[in-house]
């Protein structure tokens, strides 16, 4: 898919820990009116079957624009559709094999929860498509994990900044995730991010699309 993920601002995250199924495809569309660069189907609960069921259910949205479409944590169910890309975490199927599986063409992204695991990200940088850095701050979304805190955005950039200093270096695009909303989205742009990931600001207000926009302006 010929997408440039480094000019991508906003990451949307359709979940269904705070979408019904009876609201999904308004609030995919929501999300596409609002301007979101990348969307990505999150089902953590789901069965394979329904998550099959409810990427049925938006696909159609996506027919006719350029925002590419992830599904998170089930290589099985993108690779039964074409350009879908895919998103793993720490403890799903390793980068490089996930990559061997879709191909050159499709995107990959990776979750990093710690500086040593963003290192180990870059090492991947023929591999990977972006990578998530978080959580930034603490989030129902994963309640388990600690903080990385706003510190940890300046200090990846002077990581990236270093290696792209290196000759024919390009580094993966950065998306910042975890507890972001409109309260403290300020303080997550004046630390450095150029990219955020927001899920329950978002999905959990009437209106998604303004939200969204509202979000892009920072951008």
């Amino acid at each position: 898919m010929n997408v440039n993920l480094h000019e991508s601002k906003f990451y949307g995250i359709l979940d269904t820990a705070y979408v019904k199924f009876s609201d999904w495809k308004n609030k995919c569309q929501d999300l596409i009116n609002g301007g979101s660069d990348i969307i990505q189907l999150r089902a953590k609960r789901e069965s394979h079957s329904e998550k099959k069921e409810l990427l049925q259910e938006i696909l159609p949205l996506f027919k006719n624009i350029l925002t590419p479409l992830i599904i998170n944590d089930d290589i099985e169910l993108a690779m039964k559709y074409p350009n879908l890309g895919l998103h793993i975490g720490q403890d799903d199927t390793p980068a490089n094999e996930a990559r061997k599986i879709l191909g050159s063409d499709r995107i990959l992204g990776l979750s990093t929860h710690s500086i040593d695991q963003v290192k180990d990200a870059l090492e991947f940088k023929d591999i990977l498509s972006y990578f998530c850095i978080g959580p930034i701050f603490s989030t129902q979304t994963k309640p388990d994990y600690i903080p990385v805190g706003l510190d940890s955005i300046q200090q990846i950039n002077n990581i990236i900044e270093e290696m792209k200093g290196k000759e024919n270096y390009s580094t993966p695009p950065l998306f910042c995730i975890g507890g972001i909303n409109r309260k403290n989205i300020k303080q997550v742009k004046d630390a450095g991010a150029k990219r955020v990931v927001v899920v329950s600001d978002v999905l959990c207000d009437n209106d998604t699309e303004k939200t969204v926009r509202k979000f892009k302006l920072f951008f």
